[in-house]
């Protein structure tokens, strides 16, 4: 039996509409305490799931049994400069990562704008950031090491266990809890990032130009207006120079979250001022252009907090989508405060990559927290679903397993890989029944 401390208490996630109550709490240390709590709980008849920092809008790390908490099980394992690899334990958040690999003068080669995530909960729900050519988290995994249901351990690679290496890159808990993970490094580099409005109509009519020009772009619109903020990132050799200090404290914290928190409460509060707030988000953001190591271009501190709903659709319908959201948001009664977010990445070959085989458009869409939101989801998910979209694992989404067979081509060999290593459910939970099924 181990000798793990275990409580009790509740669980919340980061935006706070998910709350359990485990009957076991744990912190594991190692790879051997972790195997030796999944072995336990299994034994005892409890379900088990890994939770990260509770960035996941979804229940997908939820469980009335023994809930796994990450904080002793972090930082870098080994660096392996011939192979250009990095293997870091599971629960390691994201900004710890990023420092670290820039101490050893190393960097991954894309990375989301979260850095509060965990790298093994980021990895699991399918985290991205936005690349003509670099993919996200996942496919930048070489190896990662699994506890599976009665507490073995399973190193898996391509060459080693590699039917379970190819489907537990994003895995979503069902497949076991991952202990260690192996990234692909690059000698770390400098970005150059330009932010400059651009309207809704020149952003839409030039969408595939900026995405083949640019290494990394991205744009929001903001609802209500003709308004966007687009965002190009691209390598540079230098120098550096970043945003000064005060001047970055001004439009990272005290515009895009302090005043950004402020007239998102007006609009909750008066649903009727939102258009107007909208137009003035639009425009508080000026163009600026600066230099940086890549994951503090990457990266940004998100202090408003949210529900979202993000799908994934094929390159060539994002633009025709974008515009059908827009009609419908102007054709009804809602208010939406947040901006619409676009990004992309290449194909992949992940079984539950929602940019499986296929070059891929996401559309982005959120509400505050505590502001009505289904009306506004409902209405995007229509509009993503015709045209084939694949809704983020850990987003907010109403789709079912047999939904989600129709847009996910691999779901039914991951679905049988998961009845080969968990058949008694240890690491089910409500969510994976909607989505994976019985």
């Amino acid at each position: 039996m181990t000798e793990m401390t275990t409580t009790r208490g509740a669980w919340r996630n980061w935006a706070g509409n998910v709350t359990v109550h485990p009957e076991r709490t744990v912190a594991p240390a190692s790879t051997r305490e972790l195997a030796e709590a999944v072995a336990d709980a299994a034994e005892a008849g409890l379900r088990v799931k890994a939770a990260g920092t509770g960035h996941s809008f979804t229940a997908a790390a939820a469980t009335d049994g023994l809930l796994i908490r990450p904080e002793r099980l972090t930082g870098v394992r080994a660096v392996d400069r011939a192979a250009g690899t990095v293997t870091v334990a599971a629960g390691t958040p994201l900004h710890v990562f990023n420092k670290e690999l820039a101490a050893h003068g190393l960097s991954l080669a894309n990375m989301g704008d979260i850095m509060e995530q965990t790298v093994s909960g980021a990895v699991s729900t399918g985290t991205h950031g936005t690349g003509r050519d670099s993919a996200s988290l996942a496919a930048q995994l070489t190896g990662l090491t699994l506890v599976t249901a009665e507490g073995g351990v399973l190193d898996c690679s391509a060459t080693e266990h590699p039917e379970v290496f190819s489907a537990a890159r994003i895995g979503l808990g069902a497949l076991g809890v991952i202990a260690e993970l192996t990234f692909a490094v690059e000698p770390v580099f400098l970005l150059r990032a330009r932010e400059e409005p651009m309207s809704f109509a020149r952003v839409t009519a030039e969408f595939e130009q900026l995405v083949a020009e640019n290494e990394h772009f991205e744009f929001y619109w903001f609802p209500h207006t003709d308004n966007c903020t687009t965002k190009r990132n691209n390598r540079s050799a230098g120098p550096a120079a970043p945003l000064g200090r005060v001047g970055g404290w001004v439009e990272d914290e005290l515009v895009a979250n302090g005043l950004f928190q402020a007239v998102c409460s007006v609009g909750r509060a008066v649903p009727a001022a939102v258009p107007a707030i909208a137009r003035l988000a639009g425009r508080a953001l000026s163009a600026r252009s600066y230099t940086d190591t890549a994951y503090k271009v990457f990266t940004s501190t998100r202090r408003v907090r949210f529900l979202e709903m993000e799908y994934a659709l094929p390159r060539e319908a994002a633009v025709p989508a974008l515009r059908e959201l827009r009609s419908a948001v102007e054709r009804s009664r809602l208010r939406v405060s947040f901006p619409v977010e676009v990004r992309t990445a290449p194909a992949d070959d992940i079984p539950l990559s929602t940019a499986y085989g296929r070059d891929t458009a996401y559309i982005a869409v959120h509400m505050y927290r505590g502001t009505p939101y289904r009306a506004y989801f409902t209405a995007a998910e229509r509009v993503m679903t015709a045209h084939g979209g694949r809704p983020h694992w850990g987003k907010l989404h109403s789709l079912d397993a047999s939904a989600l067979a129709e847009v996910c081509p691999r779901l039914g060999d991951f679905v049988a890989l998961r009845d080969r290593l968990d058949p008694r459910r240890v690491f089910g939970n409500a969510y994976l029944r909607r989505v994976l099924g019985d």
